[in-house]
C-alpha cells in the first residue's frame, strides 16, 4: 500500500486509504455498553441516536437522573470524545456508577459516556472520515458524533450549571496523532509538549479559577499534577494556577460549548506515565468530577 502523503485537505480517496488502516482492537458494546445497561435500575438509559458507517452501526446512550427534578441544577459528563482515550469512557461510568448517588441530592446528571464508539474500538482521534469530534461542535457540524449529541442535549431544554470533559492525552499523540494531522492538513506541527501528570483545561471566556482548583486539589489524593515547563506553561499554554491552562473553546469548537454551563472544565490525564496505571487513571476522572462538585455544593 502507498504511503499517505501530505497534501491540502485529504481527498475521499485519502481519507479511504487512511481508514483502511484501522483496525478494530477492542468491543464497545463489551466494555461499555455492558456496563451502561448495568445502570438502568438507577438511571434513565436513553438511546438518542446511532452512528451509520459502513464498517458497523453504533447506538449512541445518554444516561439521566430518574427524577430530574425542576429545582436542581444539572451536570452533564461528557467521556470519550476522542475514543481513544480510555479513561474519559470509563470514567464518566465509574463516577455514574460508584459516586452519583452521593450528589443527587444536590444535583441532576446527564451523562454521555462515550460519544465516539468507533474511535473507542480503533484507539482512533478521530471517527472514520478523518474528522477530529473535539473540534467540530458547531450548528452545521458534518460529524454525526457531534450533531447527535447536541440535538439530543438541545431537546432537553436543560440549563446547565456544569459540564466535565473527560479526556486523556497520550504518548499515541506523538507517534500517531500529531504526525496523522501534519499529513492531513499539510501543517507542520509545534507543540510536542506530553505534560507528566494530570492537569486541567479550562475556557478562557468562563475560567472560574476556584472550581478549577478545587478539582485539582481534589486529584491530588489519586494522582499527580502535570508540572509547569521552564516557561510557566503546560502544552504551550500559560498556566493560570496549579495544572490549570486555558482554550477558546468556541474558537475552537470543543465539546466544552456543547451547553452554556457557568462551570466547564476539560479533563486530561496521561496514561503512559511511569507514576501512574490505569486503575489510577479513571480514579483521577472520578475524583476531579467530586472535587468540582464538592466546590459547586459548598
Amino acid at each position: 500500500m502507498t504511503e499517505l502523503k501530505p497534501f491540502k485537505g485529504w481527498d475521499s480517496a485519502q481519507v479511504e486509504q487512511w481508514r483502511s488502516k484501522q483496525r478494530v482492537q477492542r468491543s464497545y458494546e463489551k466494555d461499555l455498553v455492558s456496563q451502561i445497561e448495568s445502570l438502568a435500575n438507577h438511571f434513565r438509559v436513553t438511546q438518542y441516536g446511532h452512528l451509520e458507517y459502513e464498517v458497523k452501526i453504533y447506538p449512541l446512550y445518554l444516561l439521566q437522573s430518574k427524577n430530574m427534578h425542576p429545582d436542581k441544577p444539572t451536570i452533564m459528563i461528557t467521556g470519550g470524545v476522542h475514543g481513544y482515550e480510555t479513561s474519559g469512557a470509563h470514567g464518566a461510568l465509574a463516577f455514574m456508577a460508584t459516586q452519583a448517588s452521593n450528589f443527587e441530592k444536590h444535583f441532576n446528571f446527564v451523562c454521555a459516556p462515550c460519544v465516539s464508539p468507533w474511535g473507542y474500538e480503533t484507539i482512533n482521534r478521530w471517527n472514520p472520515n478523518a474528522h477530529d469530534p473535539n473540534r467540530n461542535f458547531f450548528k452545521e457540524t458534518p460529524v454525526q458524533e457531534c450533531s447527535l449529541l447536541m440535538k439530543a442535549i438541545d431537546n432537553l431544554y436543560i440549563a446547565f450549571l456544569a459540564h466535565f470533559d473527560l479526556h486523556e492525552t497520550t504518548d499515541t499523540d506523538n507517534s500517531v496523532f500529531r504526525p496523522t494531522l501534519a499529513l492531513r492538513d499539510n501543517k507542520p506541527q509545534d507543540n510536542w509538549d506530553i505534560p507528566d501528570g494530570f492537569y486541567l483545561v479550562a475556557d478562557t471566556s468562563r475560567k472560574e479559577i476556584p472550581f478549577q482548583k478545587a478539582i485539582i486539589d481534589n486529584v491530588k489524593n489519586v494522582t499527580h499534577i502535570a508540572p509547569s515547563d521552564k516557561d510557566g506553561k503546560i502544552i504551550g499554554e500559560s498556566v493560570l494556577t496549579e495544572g490549570v491552562v486555558a482554550y477558546d473553546a468556541q474558537k475552537l469548537k470543543l465539546c466544552k460549548i456543547l451547553t452554556k454551563a457557568k462551570y466547564v472544565t476539560t479533563t486530561e490525564v496521561y496514561p503512559d506515565s511511569p507514576k501512574t496505571n490505569p486503575e489510577e487513571c479513571i480514579r483521577a476522572q472520578v475524583a476531579a468530577i467530586i472535587g468540582g462538585l464538592n466546590y459547586l455544593t459548598k
